[in-house]
């Protein structure tokens, strides 16, 4: 036995217990009464702290290579083990080459390497003309892919018709790989920016405008068509629109192979708080009304969303347009990988939610999306990927704490329940009391380029 954990709060088999938790070459042995600690193993007693598993971010735009101003392996990595983040996976656009192509991947891989903190996996990349490299790009161990039914931001990284959709939905679906969709339609967004030219860009009124939720229920109910004629696996990101909860229901009702996530900031902010030129929430889609958050904190009691990542896409802060406050041009994406923990956990526990609930939402779904079988829950043979916090305690959100490449967030400021106190790869602590371990453990998922 190389280590035993144990707490009075253990979250494991789905409640909340006092346990210990055994590890032995990185892997969960045994998990037992607390007592039950062998002679000569290393003892870790979190007290009354809270042991859940490491956190599963499936939605991480690390942007290495190409835009590593933006954001890089090395940074990224350890703001997620700061934040008890134990596994994530790198969105394919962003990064010069997109991880398109098996030589985009290569790319990826090369970058990666000696630099991550904690396992990182990578999504391929779905665009138009592409289809053909999808099953070549599995073989070399992406997890799924990701794509966009709108303008991505990005001119390497183009966004898909229905046509490219059926062609790629074909391509994996024997393979059971997920297919991660950017839900917006074109339609919708071009007629509603017509009805907001010459209104004031700095309003976020004008911004939520300018993308409905309408770009969102019909791009869903397409995919839900698509995923009935293909049998393919669909995972709608960063659900946003909670009037697309219906179409979703009834998918799952349905029985198809089909699922949403939804992200921190949809969870905590309103459209209604947002100061005019506060560019660093704009993201895309956009943060709702007040009434249509607690839609989503509905679907996520319900089952109906299954996870909450963070969606974690940062920029330089020039591309932010901070000083013009100018929602039109500033880009769209919020830096929250380090904070996605306390976020959540402040909002669910004002709900009546559990430690639980948030290792189910952000540990044990996104793992099931990704395939990610040995990660996502403390339980015999899985590996030995935790987190301890402190559920009680508070952290006002400042620069100096944040160990993202660039500290712009809208979290700046927030007073947030829920206290990373260690986090443990494999039985490694790679952050310990505001302390790194002594060098990057993580590894990388599937690759076998």
């Amino acid at each position: 036995m190389d280590l035993v954990l144990r707490s009075r709060r253990v979250v494991t088999g789905g409640v909340m217990k006092p346990a210990a938790i055994h590890v032995a070459a990185g892997v969960i042995v045994a998990v037992t009464e607390p007592s039950q600690v062998p002679p000569g193993a290393l003892l870790v007693d979190a007290g009354d702290a809270v042991i859940s598993p490491g956190i599963v971010d499936s939605h991480v735009h690390i942007n290495e290579p190409g835009r590593t101003e933006w954001e890089g392996f090395a940074t990224a990595t350890r703001a997620a083990a700061a934040g008890g983040v134990t596994t994530l996976v790198d969105m394919p656009l962003n990064s010069i080459p997109p991880t398109t192509t098996l030589a985009g991947l290569e790319a990826k891989l090369a970058a990666a390497r000696g630099q991550c903190w904690v396992d990182v996996g990578f999504w391929g990349g779905a665009v138009p003309g592409n289809a053909g490299e999808l099953r070549g790009l599995l073989d070399a161990g992406v997890l799924g892919f990701k794509c966009f039914m709108v303008d991505s931001g990005v001119p390497e990284f183009g966004f898909v018709g229905e046509a490219d959709l059926r062609a790629a939905m074909g391509a994996i679906a024997e393979a059971g790989a997920p297919l991660l969709v950017h839900a917006e339609l074109p339609g919708p967004l071009a007629a509603a920016h017509a009805a907001t030219l010459g209104l004031d860009p700095r309003r976020y009124a004008t911004y939520v405008r300018s993308r409905p939720p309408e770009a969102e229920e019909l791009a869903i109910a397409l995919l839900v068509e698509l995923c009935r004629e293909t049998g393919a696996r669909v995972h709608v990101v960063h659900l946003s629109a909670a009037s697309a909860l219906e179409r979703l229901r009834r998918a799952l009702a349905e029985g198809l192979p089909f699922s949403a996530e939804t992200t921190p900031h949809y969870l905590h902010f309103a459209a209604e708080d947002i100061p005019d030129g506060a560019t660093p929430f704009k993201c895309a889609p956009p943060i709702r009304e007040r009434e249509n958050r607690e839609q989503l904190w509905g679907a996520l009691a319900e089952g109906l969303v299954t996870s909450v990542v963070s969606d974690h896409s940062p920029c330089t802060p020039a591309l932010k347009q901070l000083e013009a406050g100018d929602f039109a041009a500033a880009w769209g994406g919020i830096a929250s990988l380090q904070l996605g923990l306390p976020v959540v956990w402040t909002d669910a526990a004002a709900r009546g939610r559990s430690p639980v609930d948030l290792a189910e939402w952000m540990s044990a779904g996104p793992a099931r999306l990704a395939r990610l079988d040995h990660k996502g829950s403390i339980a015999v043979g899985k590996d030995a990927d935790l987190v301890i916090w402190d559920p009680d305690a508070t952290v006002t959100v400042a620069p100096g704490m944040i160990e993202h490449r660039h500290t712009i967030t809208p979290y700046a400021g927030e007073v947030l329940r829920g206290v990373v106190r260690a986090t443990y790869l494999r039985g490694a602590a790679v952050y310990d009391h505001g302390r790194f371990g002594a060098a990057p453990v993580g590894r990388l998922l599937g690759a076998r380029t």
